[in-house]
């Protein structure tokens, strides 16, 4: 626990002026990042005595090993500089809103030459029509579902798109009349894109036009008692009304506002907002934060703009935002507000008639989602410190442990050995720094030998990276840059092994712990904890002793240290399972005698896809690197006598390659590739 006053800046050394401070611990990680009108008024708040300072703000000063800050000329671009300095470092201590799940989109792939309807999520792409965010994705499919009577727009995926147009069959939708099949020709391009282009009039509000026209054809069909056709228009009239029905009228004038509503107390605070389109809520979202420090009402909806409007632009960002309580100052984020959109925004309080009475109901959605949250056991920050506080006291550690590791070994009768491990912060899991390794350096069932091979990896990186710190300069107003961060990948992103954990907890018993423990020792580390988390009568073991710790069922301590067990061995048998998987899948290429996993990845890099390779002339094989004519005849002997159905694989990696050049990965998703061992990130 460091003082503060250890690396209090001297007096005179802050300007006094806008800028953008952060707070580094003694591994040069940031934790915490602000910004300030005047720094200097700023930071001398945060050099006080302890006991006036909020105690998670006691915990932030005490945690940090020095203080540094950037000047600006504006407010705006210190909001836009501490918004992007919070996406890269992600600092432990700063304002984060948990729960903030992917929330999902109802998409118009307007971008292609026939545009789909379909759920989205994440990244918003150019082209692409968006409406939302709904809560659920089946509550997007239940309002599509309604809306293809009327708008028959493609669903499908492009594999089957492409199925159906070379077969000349359309799918199930198409034949009872919810999809117009331009996979068959049934309606050119043209049309096709004009009944895309009235779907998205339709959500975006425009339904007097289609539900009048839809009416006058009913009635004129029935005039001509073409009866069975104006009973389907009937259908298809209460379809839309259904739909309309599920987004009602809010606010008159086709107003497009975004409101927010924010319930706290004095450790945590909900936030709370509502999509209105055209009139109607289109969408609706929530999170929860934990209070860092002292923070009004105000500065918690200055967080909530910046996460929600952070990475919008143009309509994405409404003309007017409805606020319970005013960031102050209020005039640099509405003048950022207008530059995310590029015209005028009105961030105000309503005062009265139906947009006050909106932001009501939002303020209800508010404080039932805090207390929701308050509910769930892992996620409670009260439940959470004193589960760290447990485990300090019954491992007589100096202090709680802010982060905590945890490694399990997994294997099938002695093949595919990985180990995993997995990141707790502040007791909450930390995914994006969790880490899979391939046990090479033995085979078998020897735990023991694995987990010791995993420890000395993992902290033999951390050595490493220790040791590249960067060059320090002074700039000309006093304050230090790194020109050389030593603790950034090349892509720009801190390493995640440059931080060491204050507890390694092993998946086992005394061996295990004992294992983890020698690894240490032998790399020269004597300040972190150990400790082992045996499943059978779920014992604490600590290096060295004979007898373990039993910490009480009831205990939040030892909750904890088995959610933490639970995840490592989630995270480890997932990745094992996967690796099992991929090694039974086959390639053509692998009957091609002679032919090893450089030279395949070679072909199918050279080609694109198998498909290509398949087409591909002799002489043109030869021209990849390596690869002589006999081997290329062959190669080409195997491809043609291989069925063209099967799914190629690239045995070097594992993954199926798709018919299509560009999309890898048996999953759909992208794989991230970390060093040659250690491979980084979620499951992949």
């Amino acid at each position: 626990m460091a003082d503060p006053s250890s690396y209090r800046p001297k007096p005179g050394e802050i300007p006094d002026s806008p800028g953008v401070y952060r707070f580094r611990d003694e591994h040069r990680r940031v934790i915490y990042v602000g910004k300030a009108k005047s720094l200097r008024q700023r930071l001398a708040n945060y050099f006080q005595d302890l006991a006036g300072l909020h105690p998670r703000t006691r915990s932030m000063v005490t945690t940090a090993a020095s203080v540094e800050w950037t000047v600006v000329s504006t407010e705006v671009e210190a909001l836009q500089l501490e918004y992007s300095w919070i996406k890269e470092y992600d600092p432990r201590f700063n304002v984060k809103y948990r729960d903030d799940k992917s929330y999902p989109y109802l998409a118009v792939t307007m971008n292609e030459e026939y545009p789909r309807v379909q759920v989205m999520r994440g990244h918003k792409k150019k082209g692409v029509r968006y409406f939302g965010p709904y809560a659920h994705a089946w509550a997007i499919r239940d309002t599509v579902d309604l809306l293809l009577r009327v708008f028959p727009v493609r669903t499908c995926s492009a594999g089957v798109f492409k199925n159906a147009a070379r077969t000349g069959r359309p799918c199930l939708l198409g034949y009872i009349g919810k999809c117009s099949a331009p996979c068959v020709d049934r309606v050119s391009a043209e049309e096709h894109r004009e009944l895309a282009d009235e779907f998205c009039d339709f959500m975006t509000g425009r339904t007097t036009t289609y539900i009048r026209r839809l009416e006058k054809q009913m009635g004129e069909a029935a005039e001509e008692m073409e009866y069975e056709r104006a009973a389907r228009l009937r259908d298809d009239i209460e379809a839309l009304k259904k739909a309309m029905e599920k987004n009602a009228v809010v606010l008159a004038d086709a107003t497009d506002a975004d409101l927010i509503a924010v319930a706290e107390d004095e450790l945590e605070a909900a936030v709370q907002i509502f999509h209105v389109r055209g009139g109607r809520v289109r969408g609706q979202r929530g999170w929860v934060t934990d209070k860092v420090e002292e923070i009004t009402t105000g500065a918690l909806v200055e967080h909530a703009l910046q996460q929600l409007y952070g990475e919008e632009t143009g309509d994405a960002v409404p003309k007017e935002v409805l606020v319970p309580a005013l960031p102050d100052p209020v005039e640099p984020v509405q003048e950022w507000l207008a530059g995310r959109r590029g015209s005028g925004v009105s961030l105000r309080i309503p005062q009265r008639g139906d947009k006050k009475a909106l932001m009501e109901t939002v303020q209800r959605n508010a404080q039932q989602a805090l207390v929701l949250h308050k509910t769930k056991r892992a996620s409670d920050l009260t439940t959470r410190s004193r589960a760290l506080e447990e485990i300090a006291d019954a491992l007589d550690l100096d202090s709680a442990p802010l982060r905590i590791e945890c490694y399990d070994i997994s294997h099938l009768q002695g093949d595919d050995v990985v180990a995993s491990m997995v990141v707790f912060e502040d007791g909450l899991a930390r995914k994006s720094e969790y880490r899979r390794f391939q046990i090479k350096g033995f085979a078998g069932q020897d735990d023991v030998r694995s987990m010791h091979e995993v420890i000395t990896r993992r902290f033999r990186r951390y050595l490493a990276e220790k040791e590249k710190t960067g060059e320090w300069t002074e700039n000309e107003d006093g304050t230090a840059e790194n020109s050389a961060d030593g603790l950034k990948d090349d892509d720009g992103r801190p390493k995640k092994f440059a931080y060491p954990p204050q507890l390694v907890v092993v998946d086992g018993g005394a061996p295990q712990v004992a294992a983890a423990q020698r690894a240490l020792d032998e790399l020269g580390i004597d300040d972190i904890a150990v400790c082992g988390l045996a499943k059978r009568l779920e014992e604490v073991w600590l290096p060295g002793d004979d007898d373990p710790v039993v910490l009480p069922r009831t205990s939040e301590g030892l909750y904890l240290l088995q959610r933490v067990r639970d995840e490592a061995h989630r995270f480890a048998i997932s990745y094992q399972r996967t690796k099992r998987s991929k090694r039974f899948r086959s390639s053509p290429l692998d009957d091609v005698p002679g032919l090893g996993d450089t030279r395949k990845q070679a072909l199918l890099k050279h080609f694109g896809s198998l498909k290509k390779l398949r087409s591909a002339t002799i002489d043109q094989i030869c021209e990849v690197p390596g690869i002589g004519r006999k081997t290329a005849e062959t190669i080409a002997a195997a491809l043609a006598q291989a069925a063209p159905a099967a799914p190629a694989v690239n045995t070097a990696t594992g993954e199926i390659m798709e018919e299509e050049p560009g999309t890898m990965g048996s999953s759909g998703e992208p794989v991230t590739m970390g060093a040659p061992d250690e491979r980084r990130g979620q499951e992949t």
